[in-house]
């Protein structure tokens, strides 16, 4: 009998043991999976802010190779929708930035897990990136910028 009560003490503290070692392990996993997600999260926000309209020198390198990259393929099936299709990819680059922006910075700065609404993230980017286009179309169309001549 003495030998069955120090046995059963016995399992208990391998099992207080077995306990905490996983205890530690998830809290191990937690901690690289919160670093994963900031890594994430930073990728989206460099990736964001380089497709999005909050720098002058973006659309010189990235929007504007994007939208002519999607007006050119538009145009394989039509000549006549490469500059409708390129202003759609313009558009299209800039909401994307703009919501990988959105994405970035909940991931890199948030602490708690929250539930996301894609809806509303996507409907603010899409907002913002609107408003943009028109204000860039409109000072083109009011001869405030110039549009170069790219095929004379």
């Amino acid at each position: 009998m003495k030998n069955t009560q120090g046995t059963n003490s016995d399992f208990s503290l391998d099992k207080d043991i077995a306990q905490t070692a996983v205890l530690e392990a998830q809290d191990n996993s937690t901690s690289i999976t919160a670093i994963l997600k900031k890594i994430r999260g930073g990728f989206f926000l460099v990736i964001g802010y380089l497709l999005s309209p909050l720098s002058w020198w973006n659309d010189l390198f990235f929007n504007m190779p994007v939208a002519y990259a999607f007006g050119y393929l538009c145009s394989l099936f039509d000549a006549r929708l490469l500059v409708p299709c390129s202003i759609v990819g313009y558009w299209i680059s800039n909401i994307l930035g703009i919501v990988l922006m959105q994405a970035g910075v909940m991931d890199v700065f948030q602490n708690q897990p929250t539930e996301r609404n894609f809806k509303k993230e996507l409907l603010t980017g899409l907002a913002s990136s609107t408003v943009y286009t028109l204000i860039i179309g409109a000072l083109f169309y009011f001869k405030i910028l110039d549009v170069p001549n790219l095929f004379p």
